[in-house]
């Protein structure tokens, strides 16, 4: 019986295996698309963000045609020519089950370039792939101020209207404006004073010379949506990589300072730089040579009246924890905080409010601790060189990662809220009397770390931004999170930014000491709010959020 049993089963297990090495039926492939979806060129060895060329796919006469700009970089004099375009990058994505031959790599653009795309069913078909370099055929205007009297017009891209909100007369005057790259702009009210009491128009001509937009300047008060952001506002206005702005020193970029005008970049040891705050270009250096250095400039933020504040680092920077602030970017840098202590305090200090007015400021105390410094600043006077010390339940010890901002700049027992990197790992949302949490929100990955937060209210509304960041070679964070705080909780997110394409590892770096920084600035007409963030050894971005009804 034993060896019949062995037998039936050496049977069943050959069969089983005979049926194992069949050959698999042929896959049915699915249906061909437009078989090559995109195509793109590039300039080898060049690590812009704009070193990204689209084409123009004609699929009835098989022809690819790369569109290359005029200008590169797009926002330079610098002219494209044919002989610049020798050895171009190239790069197709495809349908499923579809090939090219010859495999892409390079191709000399100067002149015309064959392959052969084998769809799905293995038929040819032949494509031809020329470049074409064209001028820009953007005809916006971008920004609208009257210097005289620091009025930014409003602009309605939409309706291309142009509003100025002003009662009192403004009289025949300059204004200053930006418009698309290559653009002209007829007549030019930056050249030839013009009457803003009265509405006129303005054509932008693109820079081919054919596309046009006219806008109509008018004074007006344009309509606010009843409570906080329009819907659809949403408008990246820059994304600068750190380098390109000539800050190179790894790990040390950590504040950013908004102010009317200007985003000021800290950088610990080096003298700031700071940017267009709508544009992003870089506007100048901050002249802060008499605190320089990696521990004394160690942190920079702004408050809400234009004055930026310089904070060192101690005890690592000596027994004295030093606060300066400055009026601007070109204001006198003067001593404001100086506390003697043995308490770890500068790694972040929020400010809310204006210290020429009432502002509550705070930091961090890093370590083991749950525990914040406030100053309290009434009439543009400190009250205390010493602060309060206070301590925040119902989170872990912060190590080196906790920002703490208020929401009442003339109330140390109003609501503030924590962004730091200790369990439960959820910004909080405090009872400033019983300083209990009020609201979480949702669990980020203790992988991730967050130590950044700002706060603002925007027409009527009150709004809650903190960062989350990757300080690994791997995973994908980087992120920026907003909450609409109307319903009370930490439910309501905005959109700002996609996850994991600012941060030091989207340009195949590291962001070793996990650090970053965020900021809100509401325009001073009440109707634009900015959010800024920055992440070190990565990018600095500026988003535009409004409130016009439109």
């Amino acid at each position: 019986m034993k060896k019949r049993f062995i037998s039936i089963l050496s049977i069943a297990l050959l069969l089983g295996g005979m049926a194992g090495c069949q050959s698999p039926e042929d896959l049915i492939p699915s249906i061909s698309r437009s078989g090559v979806n995109s195509f793109t060129a590039s300039f080898p060895d060049d690590d812009r963000d704009e070193n990204l060329f689209t084409s123009e796919i004609d699929y009835t006469n098989h022809i690819i045609t790369v569109v290359m700009p005029y200008n590169y970089p797009r926002i330079s004099d610098n002219v494209v020519t044919m002989d610049k375009l020798v050895r171009m990058r190239v790069k197709a994505t495809l349908d499923d089950n579809v090939y090219i031959t010859p495999s892409l790599l390079y191709m000399d653009l100067t002149k015309e370039n064959h392959f052969t795309l084998i769809d799905q069913t293995k038929a040819k078909i032949d494509y031809k792939v020329v470049a074409e370099i064209r001028k820009s055929a953007e005809c916006a205007i971008t920004s609208y101020t009257i210097p005289s009297i620091s009025l930014s017009g409003v602009i309605d891209e939409t309706n291309k209207t142009i509003s100025l909100i002003s009662i009192d007369d403004i009289g025949t005057v300059l204004a200053s404006l930006t418009i698309s790259h290559g653009a002209t702009i007829t007549p030019d009210p930056s050249q030839v004073a013009t009457n803003h009491d009265e509405e006129f128009q303005l054509t932008v001509t693109a820079q081919n010379g054919t596309s046009k937009a006219t806008y109509t300047v008018k004074k007006a008060i344009p309509q606010k949506v009843e409570l906080g952001l329009r819907a659809g506002s949403h408008k990246l206005l820059f994304a600068r990589k750190l380098t390109d702005l000539g800050i190179t020193s790894l790990n040390m970029t950590t504040g950013l300072s908004a102010t009317y005008d200007h985003l000021v970049i800290n950088t610990r040891g080096q003298n700031s730089v700071y940017l267009n705050a709508r544009t992003g270009e870089i506007a100048g250096t901050m002249d802060i040579s008499s605190i320089m250095g990696s521990l004394t400039n160690f942190y920079g933020t702004a408050d809400s009246g234009n004055n930026i504040l310089i904070s060192n680092l101690t005890p690592n920077a000596g027994p004295n924890f030093k606060v300066w602030k400055k009026a601007g970017v070109t204001g006198a840098l003067e001593p404001f905080i100086d506390f003697t202590t043995t308490l770890a305090l500068g790694r972040k200090v929020s400010v809310i409010g204006s210290i020429d007015g009432d502002a509550i400021i705070t930091s961090p105390i890093n370590g083991a601790s749950t525990q914040f410094a406030r100053w309290q600043v009434v009439g543009g006077a400190l009250v205390s060189q010493t602060p309060d010390i206070l301590t925040a339940t119902g989170v872990g010890n912060f190590g080196n990662n906790a920002d703490v901002v208020y929401s009442d700049p003339t109330n140390p027992n109003s609501d503030y809220f924590l962004s730091s990197y200790g369990t439960p790992y959820m910004f909080a949302w405090y009872n400033g009397t019983t300083h209990t949490v009020k609201a979480y929100s949702d669990a980020v990955s203790s992988n991730w770390i967050m130590n950044a937060v700002d706060y603002a209210v925007f027409n009527k509304s009150p709004y809650a931004l903190h960062n989350s960041v990757n300080s690994f070679t791997w995973g994908s964070d980087d992120s920026i999170y907003m909450y609409d705080l109307n319903a009370g909780s930490l439910t309501s997110k905005i959109h700002v930014a996609d996850t994991g394409i600012y941060g030091a590892k989207a340009l195949g770096g590291q962001n070793a000491n996990g650090t970053g920084d965020v900021a809100f600035k509401v325009s001073d007409d009440g109707y634009y709010l900015y959010v800024y963030f920055m992440f070190t050894n990565g990018y600095v971005v500026g988003v535009q959020f409004d409130c016009i009804d439109m």
